[in-house]
């Protein structure tokens, strides 16, 4: 599995680090850091290499969207979106808070309600989409999470999606918090398993 995380310059550190942790985790899969330039800055300054190019998107299996404070410029510039091939078809696709600005000027969110968090709401609404007070959802191969913390429900999606949801509950159970694990697995597992089917 080769998996983008779409990373733009202003981003979230939680959303694409976190993501990408616990999927490398996943034996045989590869999350990258994806981007438009060779490196990209988070929103408190840290400078991280981008692995993978925008013009690879259409190869990976999997990719999630990140959220950060230029989200908003991101989804304005029609330029960078033209270039944000993706298939829902074929891949897994899910999204971030504000990163979910991104799905919804791809028309990827159709119908689908979104989750966000409450800075990124309005902008949000206001692009059309349907928000839902929740921190994540899914409808067939495109889903959304809310709130920072939210990164585990996205990645946890996608695992079970794609190595299945023992290799999930596997991932979570590693990162769990000691004397904190089979809550926690049951938890991030209990809020995704209802959008595997």
């Amino acid at each position: 599995m080769r998996i983008a995380i779409l990373t733009f310059d202003g981003f979230n550190e939680m959303d694409s680090f976190v993501a990408l942790a616990l999927l490398n985790r996943v034996k045989g899969w590869r999350a990258m850091i994806c981007g438009p330039g060779a490196t990209v800055t988070s929103m408190n300054a840290v400078q991280v290499a981008v692995q993978v190019d925008l013009d690879s998107l259409a190869e990976m299996d999997i990719v999630l969207v990140g959220s950060g404070v230029r989200t908003r410029q991101v989804a304005a510039d029609g330029a960078l979106m033209a270039r944000l091939r993706l298939d829902p078809a074929r891949q897994l696709i899910g999204a971030q808070c504000s990163g979910a600005l991104l799905l919804a000027g791809l028309g990827l969110l159709g119908d689908m309600p979104a989750c966000t968090d409450l800075t990124s709401r309005p902008w949000l609404v206001e692009a059309g989409a349907k928000v839902v007070d929740a921190p994540f959802h899914a409808a067939g191969n495109v889903a959304s999470a809310g709130g920072c913390m939210a990164a585990q429900y996205l990645a946890a999606w996608a695992i079970a999606r794609g190595a299945g949801e023992a290799e999930a509950r596997a991932v979570i159970d590693y990162v769990a918090p000691v004397g904190e694990k089979a809550v926690t697995v049951e938890r991030v597992m209990g809020v995704v398993a209802p959008f595997l089917a």
